[in-house]
């Protein structure tokens, strides 16, 4: 019996999957389920990105603020949520789109992952739980062992690599797959110069909207610093801002927005990896080019 149909929509940061994947939905009457390890947490929306309901235009969006700020969510659980998700558009006679930037989330439902871990060590995770991600990585990197861009500021993943490592197994090991979807995977991406620009662009826009107000938000309401660190990126530099590590916002800008940089390229680096990517042009006519592929697929072409 053949598989239901499912449509990725992924990239590195500030490219533009948002809006495409709600166009594509749009124009297919469809809905999203978002892949993005911080976007599960509720009160997390300047800082990662997460796209407004005014920007959603009627398209249901799924696996938005599903977390409490602090809480543990890891990418099984995930992939049993966005399972019930896409089983529920599919249900509706709607097309699932999968959206996002989170390597490991997308490859887990749109490849279907099979999960078997170890039950995890404490008396490892007890030592391990005041330490940042960077101290993480060095500990990982004495293994032996180079986090991945998804695990790079992920501290539980970077801990659960290294509980893989010392356990004897090979922490960057495949898991057995049982795929659920017949999958057409679109890219979108521009040159690394005009990415850098746009994160600029975005960074700017995201500060001037209270970026950094959010973060003293969640801290007023109890959130832990450790799990703000945890997050990286815009959480950890504004964070080390309002702890006075950073001195200025012209500080904190220049700071954070190299970091969000380094992150696009190891994003890039991960996605190209999968060779089932079609990268549109989205200097061109991304849309035009995406509605080619996803009719293709659709009406069962084995081009796409």
């Amino acid at each position: 019996m053949s598989k239901p149909k499912l449509i990725v929509v992924l990239g590195p940061t500030a490219c533009g999957k948002s809006s495409l994947g709600v166009t594509l939905a749009k124009q297919y009457g469809g809905e999203i389920v978002s892949a993005d390890s911080r976007q599960v947490y509720r009160g997390l929306d300047l800082g990662t990105g997460k796209i407004p309901p005014e920007e959603m235009e009627g398209v249901p969006h799924h696996l938005l603020d599903v977390a409490d700020p602090g809480e543990a969510y890891s990418v099984a659980r995930f992939q049993q949520e966005a399972y019930a998700a896409l089983d529920g558009i599919l249900s509706r006679g709607h097309l699932p789109f999968l959206v996002g930037g989170t390597g490991l989330y997308l490859r887990a439902v749109a490849e279907g992952y099979v999960f078997h871990d170890a039950p995890p060590d404490t008396a490892l995770r007890a030592r391990l739980e005041d330490m940042s991600a960077p101290e993480l990585r060095d500990e990982l990197a004495a293994l032996g062992v180079e986090a991945d861009a998804d695990a790079w500021n992920n501290r539980p993943r970077l801990v659960r690599l290294i509980e893989k490592t010392r356990n004897g197994e090979d922490p960057h090991a495949e898991a057995p797959r049982q795929p659920r979807y017949e999958v057409l995977t679109l890219g979108v991406s521009y040159p690394r110069a005009v990415i850098c620009d746009r994160i600029d662009r975005r960074l700017q826009v995201r500060l001037d909207a209270g970026m950094i107000q959010e973060v003293a938000g969640l801290r007023a309401r109890g959130v832990p610093d450790a799990f703000l660190e945890g997050l990286g990126l815009e959480y950890r530099y504004i964070l080390w801002y309002l702890q006075g590590k950073l001195s200025s916002e012209e500080e904190l800008t220049d700071e954070l927005g190299r970091a969000i940089k380094r992150f696009a390229k190891r994003q890039v680096s991960w996605f190209k990896k999968d060779r089932d990517v079609h990268w549109l042009g989205m200097e061109g006519d991304p849309v035009g080019e995406a509605r080619e592929l996803i009719d293709a697929f659709l009406a069962g072409d084995e081009r796409s």
